[in-house]
Parts: C-alpha cells; sequence; structure tokens
C-alpha cells in the first residue's frame, strides 16, 4: 500500500501501532531501531492528521478493516468543530513555544486551552524535527501514572530496569519534539517532578502544558488563556464561535441577528464551553428564543451578581443545560461521570442502568447528550465510544453527589471495572493486538476504580481482586513496573497470610523480571515475615531460602549487595525452619549452592574437595527439586547444578543440563516466575551451547531470548547472544542489524554498567575487525571497556575474539601475544564457555608463528575440546597447516560448513591455497569481511 504518500516500510509500523506495540517492540519485529520507528510514526502522524497515537492506532484498525486494499480512509476526518479566532493568543503562544522550554497555558476549565493548544502544536510543528505529541491527562487518576500516559503516548515502553519516568526521559533524551500535556491540574503532583526530568535530561524538548492553576516548576513561562475575545460585538471572536457552531447544526444566524448573538456571548462572558452549549439548544429554541431566555437564567442561576471567576459562566450554562434535559438524560449524565476515560454504550448500561433509568433506554439517551454537545462520539475499533469532556464530568460528579447516588455509582463502576479486568487477565491468548487495544482502553478506568475502592474497607476484599488482576494484565502488557506495584498494592488489600504472600512472591518474581535484585530480596523476605506472623515455619523456610539464594543467582542486578553473613543467618533460619516440607527442603537445598560454596569459589586456595562437596549439594538441590513437581524449582536447581559443572571444567554437561533447563521451561505458562526464569535458562543455554561449538543450538536459544516479550524494551540483553552466535558463524548482515538494536536500547537504558553483556559487544567489534573496519571496531571495543568489568575477568572471551581479528590478517605474532597464558591456569568464570575455543585458537596461532611447542599444544589440546565440532574443526585445520596437509585442511573445511560456521569454511578455503583460495575469498566477500 501506497496511499497518501505513506511508503511501503510506514505502512508497516502503522500496522504495527495498530497492534498497540510500543516503538520498541515495532523496532525488534522489523529489525529497525527504535529511532527509525520514533521518525516513521512522527512522519505518519503528520502524513494522517492524526493529533496523537491513540488517533494513529484507530487509523491503522481501520485500514486493517479496509483490506488494506485501494485508498482507504487514511487520515482521520476533520475535526468535529473547527477552531475559531483568537489570532493574538494563538501567535504569542506559538512565539513563547518557539523561545522557552516549558510553557503552561492556564485558565478556568472550558475557557478554550485544549484547542488552543492543539492549534499551537499543529502551527509550530515545523520548528520541531522529530515531531509533536499531545498526552491527554484527563483519564488519569493517579499521579504516579503521568508517567505512562506520556509513555503510550510516544510509544516508549517500560525498560527492564527503569522505572516508567526514566524510560520515558531516555526515549525523548535526544529527540527534538514538543510535549504537550493537556489538564494537568489534577495530577499535577505527578506533572511536576516528572517535568523537572524531563527539562533536567531531554535539553531539546519543549513542553506546552494546559492547566487550570500554574505548575510552579522551573523554567515555567505562565501565559494565561482568556475567553474569547468579545471586542467588536458582532463581528468579535465569541460571536464567530456562535455563529459557526450554529451553522454546524443547521441554524444559520442572519446579519440582523448579529446583535442578539453579541449579547448571548457577552452573557456567557466569552466562555468557549458554554458557548457551545448554547448554540447546541438553537434547534430546539433558535436564536431568538435562546436570546429571550438565556440571560434570565443565567441572571437566576447565578444569584444575579456576575461572579468575578469566568468559570461561572460554565456552571451557569451547565446548569441551564441540565435543567432543559429529560429526567433520563439528566440521571445518566451524573451516573455516567464516574467513567474517567472514552466508555462504550454496554459499559454505559451496566454502571448506570438502573431505576429510575430503564437499561433500554441507555442508548437513546447517550445519543440525546451527543446532540446537546454533553458528550462526544466517536468510533472505535471495538465500536462507538462515548466521552465527556472534563467540565462537564466534573459537574455530573457534583449532580451524583447531589441525588445521593455517589456510592452506589461507583460501586457498580467498581464491579464492571472488576469483571473487564478480570477477563483480560483471563484472555488466552492475552498479547494480541485486540488484547492490547482491549487493555488500553479500559486501563486508565480500572485505575480509577482500584483508587477509590482501596480506601473505602466496606470494599477491600473488592480492591484486592482487582489489584491482582490488574497486576496480571499490567505484566502481559509489559509494564512491569506497575505490575510490581499492583501486586505489592494486592498483598496490602489481602487478610489471607496466604493471599498476602502470594502476592508478594509475585511482585518479587516480577522485580526479578526488571533486573531489580534488591527488590526480589527484599519482597521474599517480606513474604517470609508474613509466614512468619502467620505461624508457618514452612512457608519461612521458603521465602527465607529463596531470598539466600536471589543473593548469589542474580548477584549481578543488585545496585548495593546484602551485608556480608547476612545470607548465611537467612539460610541458617531456614534450615531450622524447614522440616519435613518438601518446597522448603528444595529452597534450603539450593539456597546452599551458593551460599554455603561462596567463600570456596572466591579463595584460590580452596581445597580439593571443594568441588566434589559442591557437585554434591547441586545434585541433592535437583533430587529435591525433582519431588516437588515445580518445573521452577528443579530449572533453579539445575542452574546451581550448571554452575558446579563450570567449576568443574565439565562444559559439555554443563550445556546438556542448560538444555534440559529449557526444554523443562518450554511447556510451562507464562508468569512473572517463569518468565524470568526461563530469560535466565535461555541466555545461559546459549551461552554454554558456544561453548561447546553448537551454533546452531546456541542461535535457537539467542532468538527465542530475543523475542521474549518481556525483553522488548531491553533489546541489548534481548540480542546480546544471539550476536555472539552469528559473529562466531559469520552471519555479518545479521550481525549489523541486530547491533544496532544493541546499542540503540543500552544507550537509552543511560549506557549502565552491565557485565553479562560484554561479549556481546566483543563480537560485533570482532566482525568489523573482520571487515577492515578500525573505527567501528574501536567504538565496539569501548562499548565492551564499559560494559564489562576489570581486564581479568573479560580475559577469556575478549582473547577469543582478538585472536581471530588478528589471525584473519595475517598478524599471528599478534595473536600469540594475546593468548599467552594457559587455559588451566585461567579462573574457571573467567575463561568459562570460552575454553575450546581459547586453546584452539592458541595451537594455531603457535602453528602460524612457527613455536617449537606447536605440536605439543595441538596433541593437549584436543583431550579437551574432543566432541566440539567448531574446535576439533580449528585443531585439525592447525594440524594440517603444520603438515602442509592439503587434503586435511579441505577435511576442516568441510566440518566448519557442516557445523554452521561459514567464516571459518571460506577462511579455510583461503589457507588451503590454488583453486580453493579463490572460492574462499569470494565465500568472505559474500558474507562481508575482508579479504585476508
Amino acid at each position: 500500500m501506497v496511499a497518501q504518500g505513506i511508503s511501503g516500510r510506514e505502512a508497516e509500523v502503522l500496522t504495527l501501532v495498530g497492534e498497540h506495540l510500543s516503538n520498541a517492540e515495532i523496532g525488534a519485529r522489523l529489525f529497525i531501531s527504535v529511532r527509525t520507528v520514533e521518525t516513521h510514526v512522527s512522519s505518519l502522524l503528520r502524513k494522517l492528521g492524526a493529533a496523537d497515537r491513540r488517533g494513529l492506532a484507530q487509523l491503522a484498525a481501520e485500514w486493517s478493516r479496509a483490506g488494506r486494499g485501494g485508498a482507504p480512509a487514511l487520515g482521520l476526518p476533520a475535526p468535529v468543530t473547527s477552531f475559531i479566532g483568537r489570532s493574538q493568543e494563538r501567535a504569542a503562544l506559538i512565539a513563547a513555544v518557539r523561545e522557552h522550554r516549558q510553557v503552561s497555558a492556564v485558565g478556568p476549565g472550558g475557557v478554550g486551552k485544549t484547542r488552543l493548544a492543539l492549534a499551537v502544536a499543529e502551527a509550530a510543528a515545523a520548528d520541531f524535527a522529530d515531531g509533536v505529541w499531545f498526552v491527554d491527562l484527563v483519564p488519569v487518576t493517579d499521579p504516579a501514572m503521568v508517567g505512562a500516559a506520556v509513555a503510550a503516548a510516544i510509544g516508549a515502553g517500560e525498560q527492564q530496569s527503569s522505572g516508567m519516568d526514566e524510560s520515558v526521559v531516555a526515549a525523548l533524551a535526544d529527540r527534538h519534539a514538543l510535549l504537550v500535556l493537556d489538564n494537568c491540574e489534577h495530577v499535577r503532583d505527578g506533572v511536576a517532578p516528572l517535568l523537572e526530568r524531563l527539562l533536567a535530561g531531554c535539553p531539546r524538548l519543549t513542553v506546552l502544558a494546559t492547566s487550570r492553576a500554574r505548575l510552579t516548576v522551573p523554567f515555567e513561562r505562565v501565559h494565561p488563556v482568556p475567553p474569547l475575545s468579545l471586542d467588536g460585538d458582532g463581528d468579535s471572536d465569541a460571536v464567530a464561535l456562535l455563529l459557526e457552531r450554529a451553522a454546524a447544526v443547521g441554524w444559520p444566524v442572519a446579519p440582523e441577528q448579529r446583535v442578539q448573538a453579541a449579547e448571548i456571548c457577552r452573557g456567557l462572558d466569552g466562555v468557549a464551553l458554554a458557548i457551545e452549549l448554547a448554540a447546541a439548544r438553537l434547534p430546539a429554541l433558535g436564536l431568538d428564543g435562546l436570546a429571550q431566555v438565556l440571560p434570565d437564567q443565567l441572571r437566576l442561576l447565578t444569584g444575579g451578581a456576575r461572579a468575578d471567576d469566568r468559570h461561572r459562566s460554565v456552571r451557569a450554562m451547565l446548569d441551564w443545560s441540565h435543567a432543559l434535559l429529560e429526567p433520563d438524560d439528566r440521571t445518566l449524565l451524573r451516573r455516567i461521570a464516574v467513567f474517567v476515560a472514552p466508555f462504550t454504550v454496554d459499559a454505559a448500561r451496566q454502571v448506570a442502568g438502573f431505576a429510575p433509568l430503564e437499561t433500554a433506554a441507555t442508548m437513546d439517551a447517550l445519543a440525546r447528550l451527543t446532540e446537546q454537545s454533553l458528550l462526544t462520539a466517536a468510533p472505535s475499533p471495538g465500536g462507538t465510544r462515548y466521552r465527556t469532556l472534563e467540565p462537564i464530568r466534573q459537574y455530573g460528579t457534583e449532580q451524583l453527589a447531589g441525588a445521593g447516588e455517589l456510592d452506589e455509582v461507583h460501586s457498580r463502576h467498581l464491579r464492571w471495572s472488576l469483571a473487564t479486568a478480570t477477563d483480560l487477565a483471563r484472555a488466552t491468548p492475552p498479547a494480541t493486538g485486540a488484547w492490547r487495544a482491549a487493555f488500553d482502553a479500559a486501563a486508565d478506568d480500572i485505575r480509577a476504580a482500584l483508587g477509590w475502592a482501596a480506601d473505602r474497607p466496606e470494599h477491600r476484599a473488592e480492591a484486592h481482586d482487582l489489584a491482582l488482576a490488574l497486576a496480571q494484565s499490567t505484566f502481559t502488557r509489559n509494564l512491569a513496573g506497575e505490575a510490581q506495584q499492583r501486586y505489592e498494592q494486592a498483598a496490602s488489600l489481602a487478610d489471607d497470610p496466604v493471599a498476602v504472600r502470594s502476592a508478594l512472591r509475585h511482585a518479587a518474581a516480577v522485580a526479578g523480571c526488571r533486573r531489580h535484585g534488591d527488590g526480589m530480596y527484599r519482597l521474599y523476605r517480606a513474604a517470609a515475615d508474613v509466614a512468619r506472623g502467620a505461624g508457618d515455619p514452612a512457608g519461612t523456610a521458603r521465602d527465607l531460602a529463596t531470598a539466600a539464594a536471589v543473593s548469589y543467582r542474580f548477584s549481578g542486578t543488585f545496585s548495593q549487595a546484602p551485608p556480608l553473613g547476612e545470607a548465611a543467618a537467612l539460610l541458617a533460619e531456614a534450615r531450622e525452619l524447614a522440616g519435613a516440607d518438601p518446597a522448603a527442603r528444595a529452597a534450603v537445598a539450593l539456597a546452599e549452592c551458593g551460599v554455603g560454596t561462596d567463600a570456596a569459589e572466591l579463595d584460590p586456595g580452596a581445597p580439593e574437595a571443594a568441588v566434589p562437596q559442591a557437585m554434591a549439594l547441586a545434585g541433592q538441590a535437583v533430587d529435591l527439586a525433582a519431588r516437588t513437581g515445580d518445573p521452577l524449582a528443579l530449572s533453579a536447581a539445575l542452574d546451581a547444578l550448571a554452575a558446579v559443572q563450570c567449576w568443574a571444567g565439565d562444559t559439555f554437561v554443563m550445556a546438556q543440563t542448560t538444555r534440559r533447563r529449557v526444554e523443562l521451561l518450554a511447556s510451562v505458562p507464562v508468569t512473572p516466575a517463569s518468565a524470568h526464569e526461563r530469560a535466565n535458562a535461555l541466555s545461559e543455554a546459549a551461552d554454554t551451547c558456544i561453548g561447546v561449538g553448537d551454533l546452531s543450538g546456541a542461535r535457537r536459544w539467542g532468538e527465542q531470548l530475543r523475542d521474549l516479550p518481556l525483553l522488548a524494551e531491553r533489546g541489548d540483553f534481548a540480542t546480546s547472544r544471539l550476536l555472539v552466535a552469528d559473529a562466531l558463524a559469520g552471519d555479518v548482515d545479521d550481525v549489523l542489524v541486530g547491533s544496532r538494536r544493541f546499542r540503540d536500547a543500552w544507550e537509552r537504558t543511560g549506557s549502565l554498567h552491565t557485565p553479562d553483556l560484554a561479549t556481546a559487544a566483543a563480537a560485533v567489534a570482532m566482525v568489523h575487525g573482520l571487515r577492515g573496519e578500525d573505527g567501528p571496531r574501536s567504538e565496539w571495543l569501548s562499548i565492551m571497556d564499559e560494559l564489562g568489568l576489570a581486564s581479568a575477568h573479560k580475559a577469556g572471551y575478549s582473547a577469543v575474539f582478538d585472536a581471530i581479528v588478528q589471525l584473519h590478517h595475517g598478524r599471528a605474532d599478534r595473536a600469540a601475544a594475546g593468548l599467552l597464558a594457559e587455559a588451566d591456569e585461567m579462573d574457571e568464570w573467567v575463561i568459562w564457555v570460552w575454553q575450546h575455543w581459547y586453546v584452539a585458537l592458541r595451537a594455531e596461532a603457535a602453528v602460524l608463528t612457527r613455536h617449537p611447542d606447536a605440536r605439543r599444544r595441538i596433541t593437549a589440546s584436543r583431550a579437551v575440546v574432543a566432541g566440539n565440532p567448531v574446535a576439533d574443526a580449528l585443531l585439525d585445520r592447525a594440524e594440517a597447516l603444520l603438515d602442509g596437509d592439503q587434503d586435511r585442511l579441505l577435511a576442516a573445511a568441510a566440518a566448519f560448513e557442516a557445523a554452521g560456521c561459514r567464516y571459518q569454511w571460506a577462511r579455510t578455503l583461503v589457507l588451503t591455497g590454488g583453486d580453493h583460495a579463490a572460492t574462499g575469498a569470494a565465500a568472505l566477500a559474500d558474507l562481508g569481511m575482508s579479504r585476508p
């Protein structure tokens, strides 16, 4: 499809926006960077005239329903009403936005701040290279959710290691954009701190806010928004608005009636919303009738004297409009005020359809309220949705309280929200575009209902259930930060200790998914405290032991390690309390694998008995976990066993154990705990496959890790294992594509110090080295240094990747210099899965430098690598080069090809010489590498 200048790539992006994916998720699907996605989204907003991302998603749904054929209606329809007047205010505000970083358009409700802000944003859009983003804060009832609303508007998902506010700042850090925050007044406590962070962390960002009161943040430039001008009587802006709206409802005003129109507008103080409501009554009264009745009604309703507060005009107009409604319409208007977001007819029926309003009468009443401009209606993929303007919604809430229906309607809204949230949490499969759209449409009302119920003891049980359902859905929606918050909220609302502990354990698992080891540790300890208070020793033991195990299994995700000896103390208490409970005993055994062997692992002089002892502990942990029937417990125990096998240097057995973990978890339903365990298992399985030369296995697990929804916003971690596998295989194009996602995501996290990602950076540097690109190689080596630990800890993989580059370019002496250390003298955690690669390349470097010990090195290395197809082929090639045996070189080439190592296959052909060298050189060129 290429409609209205939309490119094929933009059409793909539009489709995925319609599935409610974040920019990072779209980038992962299309193998493009997040910045590229942002550029396409900005272009689509301009080309299609969408006001915001939600509108763009609606257009995508319309396009999908149209079958993507021909030229479907791809632009938003013209605005329901046009923007009238305000030329001076508009020019002044445009100038302010161009000159100042934060501008607040301040004025009473109904004065026209939103329409003015949108007009200003449209006019100033060309000044902002990265576009304009509009964020409607009306549906946001919790100040803590302001960042989430901004993220949804700009398409930024929550990064694992950051909160939503940090993710928003990271997404906008280098953007030259205009952010419009509309209706800030009720969530100023959330807007103000976010604005300060945005202005400090995003130097090219400008923010235009609308509010009834100033935001009192640094750099704020306040622009009061007055009512529409009344100057010029019949030619004023206020009159122009009334005339335009009158024509829109089929009642054009004759020239001789402009004096009456001006009088009405003066009576309404030029307030835009009041004028719009008056115009909506013209079909029933006509201008003459309106001119006769309205002034008297307004004087009566305001008590005669004109109040200084111009907002009084809106209140008076609403009172008058409300008095003219049919009884059913008045009832519906006040009851639907509990909805904070656009709602459907069915939702209105469930919440508002009770005596004296008949359920069947709801639809007709909604239509009449829309005709009177008290509601707006817009099509959506799920059917027509209705929305109440904020001043009218607040008015309806007052009427609801006055009618004594406030608690009843809120209770019905709570029940509707709970039913909706429960259906969303139970949906199978949940992560479709339709599910995400349904969640996004309901989420603000669910949050509002939870906020209302959480403070009311009589609704505590419903609030707990709603928090739990919302936690499940937000986790599925990849809003991990909110999911953890909601699980903790559910724990605070539960009365049953079992329910409290369950919610805390779920919260701990989500913290693990977010790579927050400190949070996991705190929450498991909190769960243990609950179990202890409830007189549950086995439960206490299980959670204490799990906390202790977290301190070593995921130590790299702690911002601050627990005090020395604390984990051991937790384990000691857990041992005393575990008794015969299978789950508690398994948890204790798992903790003993790490906490009990830490000292020996860190001590170079550890006794020879340490490894067998650790192996026995790990074997016991696996046995006890298997007896529980819990696949997650068994996976954790297998992880401990693999660690001991690595310590013992048994690479092949370690690889089998990690593969067993992945296969065990493949059919486990997705929960926070299983998602966390699966990400860990896939990363380690890919690593160990590299260690034994199983490049296809490493790629398979690396692809599955890359595609985990959990890692959508952490493209650096998601692609890290696949980059290594592709680099060693020689899949250059895939490495270059994946490296863009890796670097983009890493920079968006604030360039975190993440040692377990350094290997991927080294792999990318190697590929650039093989391509003869010294500049990019140096950049990636610098990234490796920023990511990694001290040089001693990266000596294994760094030496391997550097040796491959040096050997490729015929610098065997440099390769040999980087491989001086004996592998068996290196720390197990340094050489780790790289032992086979290290010793094989060291032997080849010895051959090419004519080292007198070359043959002995080959012979000694064969016993170490036997069974590793790539390392075996490396040694075969080294020995063939030593002996000048061309046939064995060709056999080695065939072995590399069979192992999926196309780069080494091509290089071996080059080393073979003759016609084979030309074939190898051509293959290297096809792979995108320079000729040796």
